[in-house]
């Protein structure tokens, strides 16, 4: 009996040692560079990895910090800072739209005017909702206003940081009624709609972002119906396939046509040739330029 007992006791102390300089290092890939860490799995992941908690993020939303603190990342003077770059993420990130805390609330009810995309020249990073100058306009959801100022392209502009870590901005406003780090619930009143900065004719200019990144308003609102589409947003790398577009867009070269400017200078100052810019324009060799016009070069 004691033979038999000793080789397994010699086993048992062998199978303790080993366990004993085994290390987290061996289980848990981080992504670096970004707000995103998990743990890896045994198992070959059979669909994608969903990610229900960004702690950093969230956390300076949740917590009652006193408004004289600063939040992390609670930038009030900026209403585009870069956070994270979304454009190659592989996980899919769901955000809570309507629960029990919290519900979806239509800034304005209008006619779209404008969707998000491309335009001739630049890229709309979001949705143009049609009022008259005075109509109230309304948070989305619960918040905290971030952003309360005057832009000379947006006009009066009022930036919401949201309690799912979502944006959304309120642009072209003729008048703020909200100041930085109020505390909005759904449906308040932020401002009246009008025509301030780069706008012709009034309208609501709104975005909706993560992180920054802009996302399509029509993925997350049926302006229809004036609701969202589902309770839950899936944000994924489909969300930010328009990046594709923004790629081609900046191989565009545009000149503005000054004073004394022909097609023919205008041809000379690219490599180009006239026949190629009239056809890239949609004129002929006797159309006539005005001064501040934008021509397509390239």
């Amino acid at each position: 009996m004691k033979r038999i007992i000793l080789p397994i006791a010699i086993c048992l102390v062998a199978i303790q040692l080993k366990a004993s300089t085994f290390s987290d290092k061996d289980t848990v890939t981080v992504k670096t560079g970004d707000v995103f860490s998990k743990k890896a799995k045994i198992a070959a992941p059979t669909g994608p990895v969903m990610v229900t908690s960004l702690n950093s993020f969230i956390d300076s939303i949740n917590n009652n910090i006193p408004d004289s603190m600063p939040l992390y990342d609670w930038i009030t003077d900026d209403i585009h800072q870069k956070k994270f770059n979304f454009g190659n993420i592989q996980d899919t990130v769901n955000i809570v739209l309507n629960d029990s805390n919290d519900h979806y609330t239509p800034p304005v009810k209008g006619n779209i005017t404008s969707k998000f995309g491309k335009r001739r020249w630049r890229y709309h990073y979001g949705t143009d909702i049609d009022l008259h100058t005075g109509d109230t306009v309304r948070s989305a959801f619960n918040g905290r206003v971030r952003i309360s100022t005057y832009s000379k392209t947006y006009g009066h502009v009022v930036v919401i940081r949201h309690n799912n870590g979502l944006e959304t901005l309120y642009a072209h406003l003729s008048k703020r009624l909200v100041k930085v780090d109020s505390i909005l619930t759904s449906g308040t009143v932020l401002g009246l709609g009008g025509n301030t900065g780069h706008s012709y004719g009034s309208h609501l200019h709104f975005e909706v972002r993560y992180f920054d990144e802009a996302i399509d308003p029509m993925d997350v609102i049926s302006f229809e119906s004036h609701n969202t589409h589902y309770d839950t947003l899936a944000i994924s790398q489909c969300n930010f396939m328009y990046r594709e577009e923004l790629k081609l867009m900046s191989a565009i070269v545009w000149h503005r046509v000054r004073s004394g400017n022909t097609l023919g200078h205008i041809a000379r100052k690219y490599g180009s040739s006239i026949s190629k810019i009239c056809r890239l324009n949609g004129i002929s060799r006797n159309s006539i330029l005005r001064i501040g016009q934008r021509l397509r070069v390239r």
